[in-house]
């Protein structure tokens, strides 16, 4: 009989991410991760000294799998570049709606007394940084719109993961060059989005409420 595999870190982790995207990371557990691997539980605490180093160790690896989301979107989608986040993250609750749960809702580790906290969250110098250089706008009017279309993006996901709004492709991408449209234009007036091939004015788009997100 050939010896069983080695039960590896990248397995478990790859596990986790299954069972999660599945049924939520509530189900996630030393049975259910062993159940899947067939094995016992005894190589998880081989890998992992327990279930809690495992469950940090894997929000940075569901983490990269939001940040591959995002890359594959951009590169697949006809899309305009400065709508590339906010529409992929809407799409991302949509489709992964456990694991926007996790990232984005029960483990957003974000508390905003006052604007500028939200750029004490990992990364979101980096992405006003793109984001700037996209639209064209100098980098502290940018971080002010990037902070208010996050806020209007997370509000619609939120909806979309609570499957409390259903949406298409096309609407939100109207709504979010609509969002951008809007705020972009308190800084330059003449500024004009092209989306899909279309070059979109803010005359007749509906503009919806922003939906500020829940407390974390």
């Amino acid at each position: 009989m050939p010896p069983k595999a080695k039960i590896t870190k990248e397995m478990i982790l790859n596990t986790v991410l299954d069972i999660t995207r599945e049924a939520g990371f509530e189900s996630v557990n030393a049975r259910s991760i062993s159940g899947r691997l067939q094995c016992s539980t005894r190589p998880i605490f081989t890998c992992y000294e327990n279930m809690d180093e495992l469950k940090r160790e894997f929000l940075d690896y569901a983490y990269e799998f939001y940040s591959q989301y995002v890359e594959d979107f951009s590169g697949s989608e006809n899309i305009n570049p400065c709508l590339v986040l906010p529409v992929s993250y809407i799409e991302f609750a949509k489709e992964e709606t456990h694991l926007f749960r996790l990232l984005f809702i029960n483990h957003m580790e974000l508390s905003m007394e006052e604007p500028k906290d939200f750029y004490k969250e990992a990364g979101n110098e980096k992405r006003e940084k793109i984001f700037s250089d996209a639209v064209g706008i100098e980098p502290e009017p940018a971080k002010a719109i990037f902070m208010d279309l996050f806020l209007y993006s997370h509000g619609i996901a939120v909806l979309a993961a609570a499957q409390k709004i259903t949406l298409d492709r096309n609407r939100i991408e109207k709504m979010a060059a609509n969002m951008l449209t809007a705020l972009i234009r308190q800084e330059k007036p003449d500024w004009t989005l092209s989306v899909s091939g279309i070059t979109e004015s803010i005359t007749g788009l509906d503009i919806i409420p922003l939906a500020v997100w829940p407390n974390q």
